[in-house]
């Protein structure tokens, strides 16, 4: 019902107009740079909207929008294109990218950058963060007791209780050692042999992009690559200076040996302050990044700090309309209104 509600309220602001007046009155205002942050490709209608995006947007590489929009006006050439520029980002390197995405980056040409986690890459395995309820999903024991409490899985709600606090265990890992130790425990809790491979296509898709693949893609000149941690831990949590530095430092590194090219783009795993901290901040700037994104809203402007930027959290499975409102800004302005009076 609120998606219905959503989807209503968005197409009254694209069809009075009022999506149309925000794109002009963004444009002429502050100069930005709208960063999307997308993770899965596959469960929607993108095709719908990246054909929104290019026709009402200029779609420019990450690093050339940000070189841009740093390059102060005087020393910027004349342009006829007064559109406001917009990044296409993916974060994790889900498959269904591959699967999905990269043929619509070629037939519409629009450049897209992809962050990726080598760790997975080279390993195949599932993210961790997709684990937790996977695991309890395939378990065929009735009970479970973690941290103190006993889950009774025949409840769809206990099921959900487990996997939520399995991945709270995950994200608090102070080290990736620690964080897969864990899952080797969750794996003999729940009954699952740690080497089982569960062979359907949801499976399939909740893994990394292969090399392969990456190299593939990379040959299109569509699809740019950064960089996102070597395994993808919460960067803040990590209790030995050493692994943050060899998480980031690391990660370039391998990226740059299988890619033959530069990498200079880092996203923050998750992604807000909390979650990477000063400490690791320094240490992108360090390991000679350019730029970092992090899950921060907001648009990326001239006072932004090369090294926090801000992104605009999307998924696939929005409505095309929904998405020209959220980017057009028309939607946060009337956000607190609708929220209180209809919830939305």
């Amino acid at each position: 019902m609120r998606k219905r509600l959503g989807v209503l309220l968005a197409t009254l602001f694209y069809y009075s107009g009022l999506v149309k007046l925000s794109r002009w009155l963004m444009r002429d205002s502050q100069r930005r740079v709208i960063i999307l942050n997308y993770h899965r490709a596959s469960g929607g209608d993108l095709r719908r909207q990246l054909l929104y995006l290019r026709r009402h947007y200029r779609i420019m590489p990450m690093e050339e929008a940000l070189a841009e929009l740093y390059t102060p006006a005087e020393k910027q050439e004349r342009r006829y294109d007064r559109r406001t520029p917009l990044v296409l980002t993916f974060d994790d390197g889900y498959r269904d990218f591959y699967t999905h995405a990269f043929k619509l980056a070629c037939q519409l040409q629009i450049p897209i950058t992809v962050f990726l986690i080598p760790g997975y890459v080279e390993s195949g395995r599932c993210f961790w963060w997709e684990e937790g309820k996977q695991l309890v999903a395939d378990t065929r024991v009735d009970q479970v007791t973690l941290d103190g409490y006993t889950y009774h899985l025949s409840q769809a709600n206990e099921r959900s209780a487990l996997s939520q606090a399995i991945d709270r265990r995950l994200r608090a890992a102070p080290s990736v050692k620690e964080r897969e130790t864990f899952l080797t425990c969750v794996y003999s809790m729940l009954a699952i042999p740690a080497d089982q491979v569960v062979d359907t296509a949801k499976a399939a898709m909740s893994r990394s992009l292969t090399w392969d693949e990456i190299r593939t893609m990379q040959q299109s000149g569509w699809v740019t690559f950064g960089a996102h941690s070597m395994n993808h831990p919460i960067l803040a949590a990590l209790a030995d200076p050493a692994e943050l530095h060899y998480e980031i430092k690391a990660c370039r590194t391998l990226l740059e040996q299988q890619l033959g090219c530069a990498v200079r783009t880092f996203a923050y795993p998750v992604g807000k302050p909390e979650d990477f901290g000063e400490e690791a901040v320094k240490v992108v700037q360090e390991a000679g990044y350019v730029c970092a994104v992090t899950t921060v809203y907001g648009y990326a402007t001239m006072q932004s700090d090369p090294f926090r930027i801000e992104r605009l959290l999307t998924d696939v499975s929005r409505h095309w309309l929904v998405l020209a409102a959220e980017i057009s800004g028309i939607w946060s302005f009337f956000s607190p209104l609708w929220k209180r009076v209809i919830g939305v």
